[in-house]
């Protein structure tokens, strides 16, 4: 299984790799990253998390012919805090948010509006599937999801004709054909609404923003002092997120700002590394095109 991990040099530059270190990897995937953090850590560890078990099971043979020491937690990054309690605190923790190409070009997965296959998306075999929602919701929070999650303006001409026609969609293609249809062919070719509507079905189906929101002030916590914590987003959702959560752990509380002296409980938890976005570069934009719209941000515990 083929994989090109995003802004690799960038982000494993990101973490001032210790070779006695302890890391975690909240995304393994196919282990394009976690590779590059094992060969570093010659007398470190490395954590890994991934709900999907075929990712688990690929990185986990994959991690064994560099070392035997790392650990592999099928599960979601929320756990991260409960499965971790034990460990103590860690030198970084990386979070790379996009999907591996494996899940995306698996047609079995239902993730891509580019190839047939059944209305799925889920990480794992838990919770609803793509369908079921699509089969459950009504068009008020259909329409919710679409709008929020894909911020499609025509979320509810889209959510009443799926509404319409979910009887006859059980195959990702045929729900891309309802959406051309419910939109129009000249809208439907100019901003392909397709995406923000699979964007949106697959946050939903896997909470995906929710659990971001709860395990980064967590993560954050997890951190040694000079500790760094870096993520990748590949949408504005996501990258708000991260955006707004480490502003916040990154200032003075406004209360108490000008203040000589302010108590430890309210002192700034982290300092932010890049004020800016770090971005692809034109040659790796030229290799992956699926970068484009990857960011990475990068915070240090103080």
């Amino acid at each position: 299984m083929k994989h090109y991990s995003v802004l690799k040099d960038e982000l494993i530059d990101s973490l001032n790799i210790k070779e006695n270190g302890v890391y975690v990897d909240a995304t393994v995937g196919y282990a394009g990253d976690a590779q590059e953090i094992l060969k570093r850590i010659k007398r470190g560890y490395l954590f890994a998390f991934d709900q999907d078990p075929v990712a688990v099971e690929f990185s986990t043979n994959t991690l064994k012919n560099i070392g035997n020491n790392f650990k592999i937690f099928n599960a979601n990054f929320v756990e991260m805090p409960e499965l971790l309690k034990n460990v103590g605190l860690v030198d970084g923790i990386i979070f790379d948010l996009g999907f591996s190409s494996p899940q995306i070009d698996d047609e079995s997965r239902g993730f891509s509006f580019m190839h047939d296959g059944p209305l799925d998306m889920r990480m794992s075999s838990k919770g609803k599937s793509a369908k079921e929602i699509i089969d459950t919701y009504s068009i008020e929070k259909l329409t919710q999801v679409f709008f929020q999650y894909g911020e499609e303006k025509m979320s509810k001409v889209i959510a009443k004709n799926i509404i319409k026609q979910k009887e006859n969609i059980t195959t990702t293609l045929e729900l891309v054909e309802v959406i051309k249809k419910a939109v129009g062919a000249n809208y439907f070719y100019k901003n392909h609404p397709e995406r923000k509507i699979f964007q949106a079905l697959r946050i939903e189906v896997n909470d995906e923003l929710k659990v971001l929101e709860t395990v980064l002030p967590e993560a954050i916590k997890l951190l040694k002092k000079g500790g760094r914590l870096s993520v990748i987003t590949f949408h504005s959702l996501e990258d708000r997120i991260v955006k707004n959560i480490f502003k916040k752990y990154s200032e003075v509380d406004e209360l108490l700002k000008g203040e000589k002296d302010i108590p430890e409980e309210y002192r700034p938890l982290i300092k932010i590394v890049n004020k800016k976005p770090i971005l692809p570069s034109a040659k790796e934009l030229a290799e992956n095109s699926r970068s484009a719209s990857a960011k990475l941000r990068v915070v240090e515990r103080i």
